[in-house]
């Protein structure tokens, strides 16, 4: 008796259902049938869905078209030779790979070639890897960091030396202009004096200053770094090629560096950016909760790792950059992009160079024969004075500025004319024989005035300018220079004195009265003028 309310309940609500479903049909089919409408109409002014409305009118949703079928590549007919290719080198670029199949046939371009390679190029499965870990003292890991050109109006990139402990992750970093040997070593030096000992091994990468080569049957170590090692006393570990996961220790650190240290800095010269590296190394990276091992490094390697470390040995290595060295018809000696003099007696010999972060200083056999403070530019040239003293006395045209004998008074106006004839083609020694005949002809003075104007114009060539000196100033030759027959007595010649001077002195002067007058002139009425 109870549930009789509800199933009268459920009886009038079906009831309701199908009579609404009746009106939709009937309103479906008047409006389908006699106005035509479409189902999405249809759908639209009865609300329901369009589904609804397929349903009531006994249609199904039209099945969508079968695509059609894949079109095929002229790269098909070539499928298996790439497969081939693949297998024999799995790196193989695409570009390679066209040029192999150019000769079989192919003709189409690079495009679908790059596309089958990126589909059929097999596939490296993922490589798992053991945790390292790393006794306390047992070893050190050491990389470079290339940062690029950094400081301002310094043409060297800065590469950053960064030196970890590997037990405790206690960073040692410092900023320099060269991975050479030489830089390299006082750089290892500076980071043992650091860290107050020396670890059992360090693990380098492949380095040039560290490894020669590295295959898989032998590794060819630098022959002066192992000296320095042996000296040192640890064991030197090379990284396998490609193999970044065997330094993670001192990876991690770089990316730090350039992620937290590098951003935003702004640097005068390399001494600021190793003081600025200096502070943040020792106040931030260094003692900071380590994210790996969750402690800071600095208090582990104090209390833990440094005193497993074996002490720094007295004995002192040479870390100097060291080349020999021919020394240059202009008495210089090449070291790191640089030019350095030495006294000019040298020419020709050969010297042994020796520079550190420093100075710069050049040695015959034992005795040191130049010193100079070291350039970090690229280019420069550093001459001493005093390497040139005595050069003049053996080639007495060069005080002149190289100017031959018959032209000195052309001054500084005939050192840059021959500056620039000698930039050209044409024959030096026949130029300054024309003019060496202008100058007997017309004058040092006038010679230089129209050398000078010639300039000016924009050219140069003897016969400019004796087209200035004959046409534009109408000056005729004087008598050519008598000759004694004795070539000492005809090499020797005198400048032209310069009488502009006298003209100067007299605006400056009045010129005094140095004759007699004469009687005064007659008036026309026959008397003297008073």
């Amino acid at each position: 008796m109870t549930r009789l309310p509800g199933m009268a309940q459920d009886l009038a609500a079906q009831l309701a259902k199908d009579e609404r479903a009746a009106i939709h049909l009937a309103e479906v089919l008047r409006l389908r049938l006699l106005e035509g409408r479409s189902i999405r109409a249809i759908s639209r002014q009865l609300h329901i869905a369009r589904d609804t409305v397929r349903r009531l009118l006994g249609q199904r949703r039209p099945s969508p078209p079968n695509p059609p079928p894949a079109r095929g590549s002229i790269v098909d007919l070539y499928d298996a030779d790439i497969r081939r290719l693949l297998a024999d080198t799995p790196e193989m670029k695409a570009t390679t790979v066209l040029e192999r199949l150019r000769p079989l046939g192919y003709s189409s371009g690079i495009t679908i070639v790059r596309e089958r390679v990126r589909a059929l190029r097999p596939r490296p499965s993922r490589e798992a890897f053991l945790t390292l870990d790393f006794a306390p003292g047992s070893a050190f890991q050491i990389d470079w960091a290339d940062f690029g050109f950094a400081l301002p109006g310094c043409p060297r990139r800065v590469s950053a030396f960064v030196m970890v402990a590997c037990h405790s992750r206690y960073l040692y970093i410092e900023f320099v202009l060269s991975q050479a040997m030489g830089s390299f070593l006082r750089c290892m030096e500076r980071g043992l004096r650091f860290f107050g000992g020396v670890a059992v091994a360090d693990i380098f990468d492949n380095m040039k200053t560290v490894v020669l080569s590295h295959t898989a049957q032998a590794t060819v170590f630098n022959h002066r770094f192992l000296e320095y090692a042996r000296a040192r006393g640890f064991a030197v570990v090379a990284c396998n090629v490609r193999k970044g996961n065997e330094k993670g220790r001192v990876e991690r650190p770089i990316g730090f560096v350039r992620s937290r240290f590098w951003p935003g800095r702004r640097f005068v010269d390399l001494m600021d950016l190793n003081v600025q590296a200096t502070r943040w190394r020792d106040d931030v990276a260094n003692h900071r909760v380590h994210e790996d091992t969750g402690k800071v490094p600095a208090l582990v390697f104090q209390h833990v790792e440094q005193h497993h470390l074996k002490p720094l040995p007295a004995t002192a290595f040479d870390t100097d950059d060291v080349d020999t060295n021919e020394v240059t018809k202009m008495f210089r000696v090449t070291l790191d992009r640089n030019r350095y003099s030495v006294p000019w007696r040298l020419v020709g010999q050969r010297v042994l160079v020796r520079a550190n972060d420093e100075t710069v200083a050049v040695f015959l056999g034992p005795k040191q024969v130049a010193a100079h403070r070291r350039s970090w530019n690229v280019g420069e040239d550093i001459e001493h004075p005093s390497h040139r003293d005595g050069l003049l006395e053996q080639k007495p045209r060069a005080a002149a500025g190289s100017m031959p004998p018959g032209l000195v008074g052309l001054g500084q106006t005939g050192v840059t004319y021959f500056k620039t004839f000698a930039a050209g083609h044409r024959s030096v020694q026949r130029e300054t024989q024309r003019l060496i005949f202008l100058v007997e002809l017309f004058g040092e003075i006038a010679t230089r005035g129209a050398v000078a104007e010639v300039m000016a114009t924009g050219h140069v060539g003897a016969e400019y300018v004796e087209y200035v000196l004959r046409h534009k100033r109408g000056l005729s030759p004087a008598p050519a220079p008598l000759r004694l027959g004795d070539p000492v007595l005809d090499a020797l010649s005198f400048r032209e004195p310069d009488l502009s001077v006298y003209d100067l002195y007299d605006q400056l002067v009045p010129t005094p009265m140095t004759r007699d007058p004469g009687d005064p002139p007659i008036t026309p009425e026959g008397s003297h003028e008073a």
